[in-house]
């Protein structure tokens, strides 16, 4: 038997073993424009009936949706967000953020948010919410917490299912594509807490090196970071503007793993704003009263996307 690999323990690592699978994210999104029945699922998310069966499981079973009966003869049931579930609007917000400034716009749902503090169409904002700044991952600084340390990396068995979001027409396609994919996600952790060259990235993941060297080459493909040569016939790899502009969503999932899953010592990252080194406290807000947003302060409108012109025939 092989001696077990760990992982640094972090909350982002916490958070992906719930919503790290594009399937998961895709139910997410929908029940965020209203799905609530199985067969609404699967007409928005187009998943197979068998996927969608076994990660509404897994959500139930996570305490992220409760199943509630609607109808007893014959018994039906719907899926309902629970408290810890309604807790991930932060991240998706900041996930649809990304999508906007970075996605491919074609084929995909938009939505139009109004805020019902100041009656405005806003967009979300990542602030601190001591200063009143919106967050920069080149503002931001960390020291570890408390909750540091190595734990066994027992990575359950997922297939690769960016295809998934591929096929969608959602909102957070490309987007769900990295988030949806845990080691992408956990690549990206690495070189933003300074994890840089391969064999780094290879320790602080424990994630196997044919699968690295698989996700950094698409990472790569999809402008999200960039080899760069160093001396010596080494090598590294940064972040490019599209790839730090995706802090936020990682900022907002360690918030939701601290609050649901951190460790009795206390959080394993404790993060500073570099203005003047006060604690950050992140936060979503509207983009026009700079206050915060919650799912029921926000009303939408889900724009459906049009569809996509067919080839004239040769």
């Amino acid at each position: 038997m092989s001696p077990p690999k760990f992982i640094r323990t972090c909350s982002i690592w916490r958070a992906l073993e719930v919503v790290g699978d594009t399937s998961v994210l895709l139910i997410l999104e929908a029940a965020w424009i209203g799905a609530r029945r199985f067969d609404q699922f699967r007409a928005r998310t187009g998943l197979l009936q068998t996927l969608l069966s076994d990660r509404l499981k897994r959500l139930v079973a996570a305490d992220v949706f409760e199943k509630v009966l609607y109808s007893e003869s014959p018994p039906r049931f719907e899926y309902r967000l629970t408290r810890k579930g309604r807790d991930l609007y932060w991240p998706a917000l900041m996930m649809l953020r990304w999508e906007r400034r970075w996605g491919t716009p074609d084929g995909k749902l938009q939505l139009r948010m109004r805020h019902r503090t100041c009656g405005k169409v806003f967009e979300p904002v990542p602030t601190c919410l001591k200063c009143g700044d919106e967050i920069s991952a080149r503002d931001v600084d960390w020291t570890e917490g408390p909750g540091v340390g190595w734990m066994s990396a027992r990575y359950s068995r997922r297939r690769q299912q960016r295809h998934a979001a591929e096929a969608a027409s959602g909102l957070m396609v490309d987007v769900a594509q990295i988030t949806g994919d845990r080691w992408a996600s956990l690549i990206l952790r690495s070189i933003f807490t300074g994890l840089r060259r391969f064999d780094e990235i290879h320790r602080d993941t424990a994630m196997a090196t044919n699968i690295l060297s698989e996700r950094l080459s698409w990472l790569t493909a999809q402008g999200v970071i960039r080899a760069h040569e160093l001396p010596g016939r080494r090598s590294e790899y940064r972040l490019t503007e599209k790839g730090i502009d995706y802090y936020p969503v990682l900022l907002m999932l360690l918030q939701w793993g601290d609050k649901y899953y951190v460790s009795p010592e206390g959080p394993p990252l404790l993060l500073r704003h570099k203005a003047d080194g006060h604690d950050l406290e992140p936060a979503v807000t509207c983009s026009c009263c700079s206050q915060p947003v919650e799912p029921h302060d926000v009303t939408f409108e889900v724009i459906e996307a049009a569809p996509k012109p067919e080839l004239a025939p040769a």
